[in-house]
């Protein structure tokens, strides 16, 4: 395992894509945080803190993403904000594609990339070391699309209508960058967040809720 996967302890793990089941699963909005599917008028918020390079998160789409869109966001009992954090330069470029473009391909996007994500981390683990010092250097433009190349994220990008030209302006949108950074550190802050994938019920960080077996309980209890 290289230096950077290495120390980050990235572990391979699969997950799958959901489709939705009715309108509100397609329904997503922005917020200065967030990405929030479903009913905005909802009576319950769940936010889940999510990174890209987290096989945690993946193994909770796997067991818990279906059952939400089912049973709750598509019935429009609850509101589900997705709060990308950013634990290193991997995520950092991830996180700028899959929110790239318009906020109705969010969604597919962030599957995609969970669902794609052993495949993707191997070859990160395989990156020599000039390519990782490429990928944590100053010119961050130039980082990214090194990234996004040697990862395969431009080719998964194309398989959603992407042109890469479309993807290099998202890469070069250091703005962007910086407040994911911000955003952040402010969830961090705010919610006490240790570590992905975490949530919070209606503003209440879950503690110790790391799981989907974890979450279902606590999502029974709301209905």
């Amino acid at each position: 395992m290289k230096r950077i996967f290495k120390a980050l302890g990235l572990t391979v793990a699969a997950t799958f894509s959901i489709s939705a089941t009715n309108n509100w699963n397609t329904h997503v909005e922005v917020t200065e945080r967030a990405y929030v599917l479903g009913n905005p008028d909802a009576e319950v918020t769940l936010i889940e803190f999510v990174s890209y390079t987290c096989p945690h998160c993946a193994t909770f789409t796997i067991q818990g993403e279906a059952p939400l869109q089912l049973a709750y966001i598509g019935p429009g009992k609850l509101k589900f904000e997705v709060r990308s954090i950013i634990r290193n330069v991997v995520d950092e470029t991830a996180t700028l594609l899959v929110q790239c473009g318009d906020t109705s391909k969010f969604l597919q996007n962030h599957t995609m990339f969970m669902a794609k994500q052993s495949d993707w981390l191997e070859r990160g683990r395989r990156s020599t070391r000039a390519q990782q010092a490429l990928w944590t250097g100053p010119n961050r433009l130039q980082a990214r699309q090194s990234m996004a190349q040697a990862l395969g994220f431009y080719d998964m990008m194309a398989t959603r209508g992407y042109e890469r030209t479309e993807l290099d302006r998202c890469l070069a949108d250091n703005a962007r960058a910086q407040q994911l950074q911000i955003n952040t550190t402010a969830d961090f802050a705010d919610f006490g967040i240790r570590g992905t994938p975490s949530f919070a019920l209606n503003g209440k960080t879950l503690e110790g809720v790391h799981s989907w077996q974890a979450l279902a309980p606590q999502l029974n209890a709301q209905f």
